[in-house]
């Protein structure tokens, strides 16, 4: 899933207690995704669109601060975000978030990415596991 698809994947699943549409919502819209996704107070931005942008300062528990940008590849709403995000050099790592309604307001996410090295994949997917494990919190609390 990465401009560099020779690379190792992962893929990570959870359910969520929640409808199809708070899912997507809390992945679309500015005010649910910052209250999630340990974004920086006023520094979401999100165009869920086509080429579309979106931007985020994540800050980790220890208080450093990391500033997030890229672009919607590819929106299919309730069902699919693909999601290039902009890497040091110009590069673009390319994330996949699959929705699946399994009914009686719950749904499944899934996340797969493929990064060019074992460094990446790494720190890719514990930071995937992690915003996965927080929005999986927050629908709870929805």
């Amino acid at each position: 899933m990465s401009t560099n698809d020779t690379g190792l994947t992962y893929t990570l699943t959870a359910e969520a207690d929640a409808p199809i549409a708070a899912v997507w919502a809390a992945w679309t819209e500015e005010k649910p995704y910052e209250a999630w996704s340990y974004s920086k107070p006023g520094s979401v931005s999100l165009d869920a669109t086509p080429n579309g942008r979106y931007a985020s300062t994540v800050v980790t528990p220890d208080g450093q601060e990391f500033p997030i940008t890229g672009r919607y590849i590819e929106v299919e709403e309730h069902e699919l975000l693909v999601m290039g995000m902009d890497t040091p050099g110009g590069g673009e790592e390319v994330m996949r978030l699959d929705l699946v309604d399994l009914g009686e307001d719950r749904t499944r996410l899934t996340i797969s990415q493929t990064c060019a090295t074992k460094e990446e994949h790494d720190m890719a997917k514990e930071g995937s596991q992690m915003l996965l494990d927080s929005c999986i919190a927050y629908l709870a609390k929805a």
